[in-house]
């Protein structure tokens, strides 16, 4: 099914319906961008270097704590 044709579906739906698919999508969104926080952060990721500088400014006590 092409994205035309998805668009022109949703334009039928309920409200009900249209809401139920608009959760869906948000979930969807949501677990794509776990997927890619969680890829950014792990060993080897373009953001591990900023943990682990995070870690050692804890572990030296170079930190302010949040209010």
């Amino acid at each position: 099914m092409s994205l035309a044709e998805i668009k022109t579906a949703v334009k039928e739906l309920s409200p009900g319906e249209l809401a139920e698919l608009a959760a869906f999508i948000q979930d969807q969104d949501n677990l794509a961008w776990d997927s890619e926080i969680e890829k950014d952060f792990s060993p080897g990721g373009k953001h591990s270097g900023l943990l682990s500088g995070i870690d050692a400014a804890i572990d030296s006590g170079d930190f302010k704590p949040l209010p």
